[in-house]
């Protein structure tokens, strides 16, 4: 059956204190919504449809940002969850197939639990997603019926015996999409809070004969977030789940709590992980690879059998082949390193190709900015960069080339060169007994004064 999404993300968050939309914070280095989008690729879904309000802007230009194609509805009131489906409508007309309604700011129910949910779909008009929370709190409750979903009662609105219920709503819902815009047109606001509840769905349903049901799911997967507080609780919740995920596959992870994993980070198996390395999003990292404690990486690609940092820093665009070194306090972006090259020490390289088996030496700078424009710098296979040059992009060095250590490299040197772009030494014989002599006497003349 063919499966359209429907993601409300028109709340304003006012818990956040922020004047960001709430949807738009981030967990694993991606907003809550796209977190939420995710599961449109874990269904196949046709059709996305992101349904923004406070922030409308903002929200829609992140919601276009991860799927150029998603759909876009406004709800200019928030007057309930039934109303914010309901905005969806037009974008959904003409759709023949199951709608599943998710929250932004709930943005971690598993690929498995949505599959069941279009599962129960043959078995049931509608399917609700439930959880049984160590604390019940607030949640609306799920009355049952047997093996049926009877209807669905807001906390507010519960009897003492119906908050006695331990089967909570996560709020997510699945129906036929025509089937659910016509139930919401019929459900009114008559309740506690005078909103239009998408829960009464359920109660209309069953009015009409149709048969409801509940796909249960673990508490974890239905923590919202809707205060700074959540927020770090869901990104505790997603770290433990990666690194769980990571170590089943086959990862080693030297520490497990103290890695930090972007949403979208891959990591081979057999890789090694050292103590607080840290993935922004964008990361790929190949199988038989090592990252080194205190290492950063954000936007870039390790290939089998590199070894990273430890304390380095890699940045959009860097691309490691096998076997390379990036050690200690050395930073890449937007660079390409070929096979077997090493870039051992307190390093700077930007914007540079740097050729097999090439070693860059200690200190070494690709001086890739002129205030205005970005330069490349090209080096050769198994150059040799000696320790504290500085390459003066756009600048080349060609294969088996060598600079001295010190160097200024402001012209391009051929293959198989050594160049030399520093001032010649010169010593004063006695001249450093002189000079301090008279820095001494200046300054114990300042202390008398």
């Amino acid at each position: 059956m063919p499966t359209a999404l429907i993601i409300l993300a028109a709340g304003q968050g006012t818990r956040m204190n922020s004047d960001r939309p709430k949807v738009l914070h981030e967990v694993a280095g991606a907003p809550l919504l796209a977190h939420a989008m995710a599961a449109a690729d874990a269904l196949s879904a046709e059709r996305t449809v992101i349904v923004a309000g406070h922030g409308a802007e903002a929200v829609q230009s992140a919601a276009l940002a991860v799927d150029p194609e998603v759909l876009l509805a406004v709800q200019a009131e928030q007057l309930g969850t039934a109303h914010a489906v309901a905005q969806a409508a037009a974008a959904l007309e003409g759709f023949e197939g199951d709608a599943i309604v998710l929250y932004a700011d709930t943005p971690f129910i598993r690929p498995g639990t949505l599959a069941a949910m279009a599962e129960a779909r043959a078995r049931h008009s509608v399917v609700v997603l439930g959880f049984e929370p160590a604390d019940p709190d607030r949640y609306g409750r799920l009355v049952m019926a047997g093996d049926t979903l009877d209807r669905i009662v807001e906390f507010k609105d519960a009897s003492a015996a119906e908050r006695a219920i331990p089967l909570c709503n996560s709020g997510v819902i699945a129906a036929d999409c025509r089937l659910m815009f016509e139930l919401i047109a019929e459900v009114g606001n008559d309740n506690a809070a005078g909103e239009y509840y998408l829960t009464d769905i359920v109660g209309l349903a069953r009015a009409r004969g149709l048969s409801a049901g509940v796909v249960v799911c673990d508490e974890t997967e239905t923590l919202g977030v809707n205060s700074r507080a959540d927020l770090a609780r869901a990104e505790d919740a997603f770290q433990a789940r990666a690194r769980a995920e990571a170590l089943d596959k086959g990862v080693t992870l030297v520490a497990p709590d103290t890695v930090y994993f972007a949403s979208d980070t891959i990591v081979g198996r057999d890789a090694v992980i050292e103590p607080y390395a840290m993935f922004g999003p964008g990361v790929t990292v190949e199988s038989g690879a090592r990252i080194r404690a205190f290492s950063h990486l954000e936007g870039c690609h390790v290939s089998r059998g590199a070894v990273v940092g430890p304390y380095a820093r890699l940045r959009p665009g860097a691309e490691l082949s096998e076997d390379v070194r990036v050690g200690n306090f050395v930073e890449v972006k937007n660079a390409q390193i070929a096979e077997g090259a090493k870039v051992n020490h307190l390093s700077y390289i930007g914007d540079a190709t740097i050729g097999a088996a090439a070693n860059i030496g200690a200190g070494t700078i690709t001086c890739n900015y002129d205030g205005v424009f970005k330069h490349r710098t090209e080096i050769g296979a198994h150059a040799f960069i000696g320790s504290d040059t500085m390459l003066v992009a756009p600048v080349s060095v060609g294969a088996e080339a060598m600079t001295a250590s010190g160097s200024v490299i402001t012209g391009n040197v051929p293959d198989g060169a050594l160049a030399l772009g520093r001032a010649r030494q010169e010593n004063k014989p006695g001249l450093a007994r002189k000079l301090f002599d008279r820095l001494r006497a200046q300054k114990a003349e300042r202390k008398r004064d």
